[in-house]
C-alpha cells in the first residue's frame, strides 16, 4: 500500500512539472462528475483576463469549457456553451450571453473570452467572429483570491461539487491565459494557429497540469499530407 501511495505521488508531481504541450490534446471520453484536468495559474489578483482554447465535440447539451474560481465566487470566470448554442462568459458576479456566433459539432473551434477592468466590458471570439461588446463585471474591479481552474467540469463549489449534466465530452487544446486583454489582431493570430504571444498565465507550451480521473492526453490527430 505504501509503495502504490508512493508511485501514485511520484506521478502527481511528474504531471504538476511544466511540460510542452504542442500538438497533444485533452481527450474527455465519458459523461462524468468527477473526471477533469486541473490547471496551475501563474500569479492571481487579474484586473484583466484573456482565455483561448480550440475543443471539439459532438455534444449538443450545455456543458462548461473552462472554469476558474476562487474564494469569493466560483464562477470568477467561466465559458460554458449553452444548449441552445450561446456562449456565455460568467466574470464573477455577473455573465453574458452571446448569440449568432459559429456553432458546430465534430469540428474544431476557436475560443476566446476576455473582459477588461477599466471598462468593465466582455467579449468573446469564435473561429475569429467577435461578438457585440457586453457589461461583464464591474469596471474597476479584481478578480483577488487563489484561483482554481479546471477542465471539463463546472466548479459550483471552490474545487469540486461537479454536475456531470455539465461535464465536457470530447477534446480540449492549445489553453492560454494572460492577465490583459488581447488584441483583435493576436486573436486573429491564435484563430489562425500563426506565431502569438503565449498566455502569461497559462501557456499550453509550457504548462502545469494535474489529471484526475478518465481523462486521455494524446497527440492531436491530423490529416494526412498527400
Amino acid at each position: 500500500m505504501e509503495r502504490l501511495f508512493l508511485v501514485h505521488a511520484l506521478f502527481t508531481m511528474c504531471w504538476a512539472v511544466p511540460q510542452d504541450l504542442s500538438g497533444k490534446m485533452f481527450t474527455f471520453p465519458k459523461e462524468s462528475d468527477s473526471d477533469h484536468v486541473g490547471l496551475m495559474p501563474t500569479g492571481e489578483n487579474y484586473t484583466s483576463v484573456t482565455v483561448c482554447l480550440r475543443y471539439f465535440t459532438d455534444v449538443k447539451r450545455a456543458f462548461s469549457i473552462f472554469s476558474m474560481a476562487t474564494p469569493t465566487s466560483t464562477n470568477d470566470f467561466l465559458l460554458f456553451k449553452e444548449s441552445n448554442g450561446d456562449m456565455e462568459l460568467h466574470v464573477r458576479y455577473e455573465g453574458s450571453a452571446f448569440t449568432g456566433l459559429p456553432d458546430e459539432q465534430n469540428m474544431w473551434m476557436s475560443l476566446c473570452g476576455s473582459w477588461d477592468s477599466v471598462t468593465g466590458l466582455s467579449q468573446v471570439w469564435i473561429n475569429g467572429k467577435p461578438s457585440a461588446r457586453k457589461m461583464g463585471y464591474t469596471a474597476g474591479s479584481v478578480l483577488d483570491g487563489k484561483p482554481i481552474i479546471i477542465l471539463g467540469q463546472e466548479q459550483d463549489s471552490y474545487g469540486g461539487n461537479f454536475d456531470k449534466g455539465q461535464a465536457f465530452i470530447g477534446q480540449l487544446t492549445d489553453v492560454h491565459m494572460w492577465n490583459y486583454v488581447l488584441s483583435p489582431c493576436e486573436i486573429q493570430r491564435f484563430t489562425s494557429d500563426l506565431n502569438f504571444t503565449p498566455g502569461n498565465v497559462l501557456n499550453w507550451r509550457s504548462l502545469e497540469y494535474t489529471i484526475d480521473g478518465h481523462v486521455v492526453l494524446e497527440n492531436k490527430q491530423t490529416p494526412c499530407q498527400e
